[in-house]
């Protein structure tokens, strides 16, 4: 497994920007659109309610990111004690080198430990690599929430913490 360090940024740092640029133009490509609509906002991010963090590699570059927010019982479907999971990325060269898990493990880790009792995340069917990373860490099928639960390529999955 490669080297890397993980940091705690603010999802507004100029590589969150730069990472979060990549991956809606990965989105955009997958499914022919703008990439993925989601309101997010820097706030959401900020420890105790979330989390956000960057892989850098050896050279400090960064490589892979992903965040956690808390959702209470909402509108979109949520439940009370929800850890949204987002923005879940490893850059293309890096893939396949177990960032993603690494990244995935210390989310689910500050989540429990500020409290949440349940990671949710929602991808779609344009992103088979995806459902397996989550699937093979324990994620289970879910009700779909948030932003796109009416649409028929959305998937939500959910692990206890």
């Amino acid at each position: 497994m490669p080297s890397m360090n993980i940091r705690r940024v603010r999802f507004d740092h100029p590589d969150a920007v730069k990472l979060n640029d990549e991956v809606q133009a990965e989105y955009a490509v997958r499914y022919g659109d703008d990439g993925d609509a989601t309101v997010l906002d820097a706030a959401h991010f900020d420890p105790p309610r979330g989390v956000y963090l960057i892989a850098y590699d050896e050279l400090d570059r960064p490589v892979a990111t992903g965040g956690w927010r808390s959702q209470d019982r909402n509108e979109e479907g949520n439940e009370d004690g929800d850890a949204e999971l987002k923005r879940m990325f490893v850059i293309a060269e890096m893939r396949g080198r177990g960032l993603a898990r690494r990244i995935l493990a210390a989310l689910e880790e500050d989540a429990r430990m500020a409290g949440r009792v349940r990671m949710v995340l929602e991808t779609g069917t344009k992103q088979p690599e995806a459902i397996t990373l989550y699937t093979s860490c324990g994620y289970e099928p879910c009700a779909k929430f948030g932003y796109y639960r009416h649409y028929e390529d959305s998937r939500c999955f959910a692990k206890r913490l």
